[in-house]
């Protein structure tokens, strides 16, 4: 069942594929005898002068790929069966130490390192309080001068700016030294065990798999607003088309602006340590003042008052010179924060002075561990490198240079060699991330690597390929049922990039062993640009024919009515339309997300189950039986022309060459639908127009969550019979699907005009973080409401016009099908959400309407969402 969150999907490719290719917790062995004595060094890093334990210290032995780092408490452990005898400390602020050992033992090193910066001696140092309080507080009264100071600090306060980013990303299989150096899988594939890293963290390995750079060239106006990036160079790691990475791993490691109020990281918000309500949530200790390169620096620490709040823990040095600005952050996540998947998450900045005495940023360090039990030594690695350099400030490019695209690629961007990346890479790569390129373009190539690959894309995306051209799926729809069809098979398949980037083509076919009914599908879609069809901007025209079931009002946006766990649903389920549809349309997409789709539609639908379309002239409008023989319709015929403007500004995609589905941001996306009914034309029997406008649009609300709001309206010009009308989407599954009212019954709401707002709340565990037992659940809370309001006008009320079609009626002959005239249909929901770290359950709650037959007032339903 595809209700997984669509956002999600492409980090489950990242991580089914790494652990399918490894299978890291079954594949321990013995470890293998080494030819040289082993030498074990481990101990303890602190500051000479304080003692306290210094976190993230590089340590290596020179002249080999031999290293580790230090934890939390400044503890760390290196094993090594090299010949050298000295390993060095280093350590960002203090002076490196080279320290002599001897090989073949066990020894214990107590390292103190020195602070190349100059100590003040005026310097008093303030201790944490236990009655801590904001009151008469200097940590507190400096951290509101960086606040009031903020505007004036930030990059977007020149007139015009532009620099060179250079962005670096990798992400990593990581485990034990033994795990992954014996793992059999490895050993198969010897080019990937001899590219291990042990210098990253300590104890620990990293099998790098996937590796990205880019150098652009950004630009910044102010009056207007206006940003530009210009792709100088691109380089990445490529597996093709099953799995599609750069899209989502950009999502997840934003760019961090020290200076927002709130910080996106991993999609949720983390309030940044200097925002404007910081003082309410964080504590802040003036910790020590130092002088680097000739400016003196307030050191700030800083932590959570609420360790699960979305915060972080650490260190700012705030200048003294009257700018109050940033000089360096040193924070990270705790663990105790409602986070899923995440084992750390550290972050560090540096800002470089320019000439005018401002300071920008100058680099920006995330470095993530992932693993699906925290506990578990086995997990991901990610880190993201971004380096600032070559700033040039209020120098105005010409007027129109920002008419371009906002995001632009230089043609020999992706075609740029190793020379011109060793020249302009402003950070040098290790070794291993230097091999990366080179040991997965060799793995990609391997036959049982692409089996892997391709069952994972079977696991996430539901197609499996059966040769080159063409994969079959998806595999949840192959088998379900329903009152209509019992027992119902179905096969399918579409073609490949491989077959054709241009063209795709797809059909399937399906029997129903109830109504011993064949249904079938045929489509194509041909591309106008070079890029797959699925490729944003995409330009494409899509020929379709189908013939099938379908149950009124359903239009399910990312999921198929035939999948097998929609299948089970409640109460009465047995008024269905066979439908045969034509469709004709074009996609038009443009850089600034701006879309327009036009087409054409003939449609013919024939009532099923016990769904008739009776004329209300031969039944009563009070007790909805006939009064005299059923004037009977077999099938109502449209012949329709559509238009859809859309507008999502700066909307992103998972994209690959075979899907893509939008990434949830905080910007609106809107979207205009427009359709004539012509009489006439290809059997067309009724003349009418409709308008729809669909809102919607993600709240962030800080530390309570996040709000998605959805508002709509529509209006149906023109007379149509009750089939024409907007059928308002209903769920009988026990699923909770966002966009559709869970406690309403198929077909029960028609309407000619409406208005519906859909609020749905998550509030990311802040109220259950709070209380004592639950907090350590990491449970998070939902809240819902949806309402909708319509009408049906007299000239489509089968009641005033005995030639338009009956409201259905229920084998009692008492209505079923209902206009809104009187009150909006109201229903509320709260859930908990995070079950199991991926499960969602709401009790939903009708409030409206509760004397209609069938329906309930209270249900449970279900929802499975991965997230962070």
């Amino acid at each position: 069942m595809y209700l997984v969150n669509k956002v999600y999907v492409n980090l489950l490719h990242i991580l089914v594929c790494c652990v399918a290719f490894l299978a890291m917790g079954a594949s321990s062995h013995p470890v293998l005898a080494q030819s040289a004595a082993t030498t074990l060094i481990k101990g303890t890093i602190k500051d000479a002068l304080t003692h306290e334990p210094l976190i993230g210290v590089s340590i290596f032995i020179p002249g080999t790929n031999v290293g580790a780092s230090s934890d939390l408490e400044g503890n760390f452990s290196l094993k090594t069966t090299q010949p050298q005898t000295t390993i060095q400390f280093t350590y960002l602020g203090y002076k490196p130490k080279t320290v002599t050992f001897t090989p073949g033992q066990t020894q214990i090193l107590h390292v103190r390192l020195e602070s190349d910066a100059k100590k003040l001696n005026e310097v008093v140092i303030k201790g944490r309080s236990r009655n801590y309080s904001n009151k008469n507080n200097p940590a507190v009264d400096l951290i509101r001068l960086v606040v009031d100071h903020k505007s004036q600090n930030r990059l977007e306060s020149y007139d015009n700016v532009q620099y060179q980013q250079y962005d670096k990303l990798q992400l990593a299989l990581a485990n034990t030294p033994e795990k992954l150096s014996n793992n059999l899988l490895l050993k198969k594939y010897d080019f990937l065990r001899k590219n291990l890293d042990t210098t990253t963290l300590s104890g620990t390995a990293l099998l790098p798999l996937y590796m990205q750079e880019t150098i652009s060239d950004q630009f910044y106006r102010k009056d207007p607003e206006k940003k530009r990036t210009l792709v100088q160079a691109e380089k990445k790691v490529d597996f093709g088309e099953f799995v599609v990475i750069k899209s989502y791993v950009k999502h997840m490691y934003q760019d961090i602006d020290l200076y927002k109020n709130n910080i996106t990281i991993l999609t949720n918000q983390f309030l940044s340590p200097i925002a404007d309500l910081a003082p309410t949530f964080y504590r802040f200790y003036i910790t020590d003042t130092v002088v680097v390169d000739g400016q003196k620096l307030t050191e700030l620490s800083f932590s959570p008052k609420n360790e699960t709040d979305f915060l972080f823990t650490g260190k700012l040095y705030v200048t003294t010179d009257g700018r109050y600005a940033v000089q360096k952050v040193d924070m990270e996540v705790g663990k105790k924060v409602n986070i899923n998947w995440v084992r750390s998450l550290h972050i560090q900045q540096d800002f470089a002075k320019l000439a005018d005495g401002r300071y920008n940023l100058s680099k920006s360090v995330v470095k993530t561990e992932f693993a699906v039990l925290e506990k578990d030594k086995g997990g991901v690695y990610g880190e993201r490198t971004v380096t600032y350099q070559d700033y040039e400030v209020n120098q105005p490019q010409p007027s129109n240079f920002y008419e371009g695209e906002a995001l632009a690629q230089a043609p020999v961007a992706t075609q740029q060699d190793d020379a011109f990346w060793a020249t302009h890479r402003p950070d040098s790569l290790s070794l291993s991330q230097a091999n990366t390129y080179l040991s997965m373009d060799s793995l990609r190539n391997t036959r049982s690597f692409k089996r892997i690959l391709d069952y994972a894309t079977l696991f996430i995306a539901g197609y499996k390929h059966a040769g080159p051209y063409v994969e079959i799926g998806p595999v949840n729809t192959f088998y379900s049922f329903n009152p209509v069809e019992g027992f119902r098979l179905r096969a399918g398949g579409r073609t490949t990039t491989t077959f054709s980037k241009k063209v795709m083509l797809e059909s399937y076919a399906a029997y129903g062993f109830k109504d011993e009914k064949w249904k079938y599908y045929l489509g194509g879609t041909y591309s106008f640009t070079d890029r797959s069809i699925f490729a944003f901007p995409v330009r494409a025209l899509r020929v379709n024919y189908q013939k099938d079931t379908k149950i009124p009002g359903q239009d399910l946006q990312f999921v198929q009515e035939d999948n097998f766990l929609l299948s089970f649903k409640r109460g009465d389920n047995d008024k269905w339309l066979y439908n045969e549809t034509y469709n004709l349309d074009y996609l038009h997409e443009l850089r600034n997300h701006f879309s327009f789709r036009v087409g054409f539609k003939n449609w013919k639908q024939t009532p099923a189950g016990s769904l008739e379309y009776l004329k209300a002239g031969t039944v009563s409008p009070i007790e909805g039986t006939p009064t005299t023989s059923p004037d009977r319709v077999e099938h109502l015929t449209t012949s329709e022309m559509r238009l859809e403007l859309r507008w999502a500004p700066k909307e992103e995609f998972v994209q690959g060459k075979l899907y893509r589905f939008p990434i949830v941001n905080r910007y609106p996306v809107f979207t205009l639908r427009a359709a004539a009914g012509v009489k006439g034309p290809f059997n067309g029997e009724y003349d009418y127009q409709s308008l729809t406008l669909n809102a919607a649009k993600r709240f962030y609300l800080s530390q309570v969550g996040f709000s998605d709001v959805v508002a709509e309206g529509g209006y149906i010009f023109g007379q149509v019979p009750f089939p024409l009308l907007s059928i308002h989407r209903a769920n009988q599954s026990y699923s909770y699907q966002l966009q559709a009212y869970n406690l309403m019954n198929f077909l029960e709401f028609v309407s000619d005009q409406y208005v519906s707002l859909h609020v749905d709340l998550c509030f990311n565990g802040f109220l259950f973080n709070k209380l004592p037992l639950i907090k350590h659940t990491k449970l998070r809370e939902f809240a819902t409401v949806k309402v909708l309001y319509g009408k049906v006008r007299e000239e489509n009320n089968p009641a005033y016009h005995q030639e338009l079609l009956a409201f259905p009626t229920n084998p009692l002959g008492l209505p079923f099908t209902h206009s809104l005239d009187k009150k909006p249909y109201v229903e509320a929901s709260v859930g908990v959400g995070n079950i199991f770290k991926f499960f969602r359950l709401d009790v939903v709650k009708r409030l409206s309407y509760l004397d209609h037959p069938g329906v309930s007032e209270l249900g449970l339903r279900g929802r499975f969402k991965f997230d962070f």
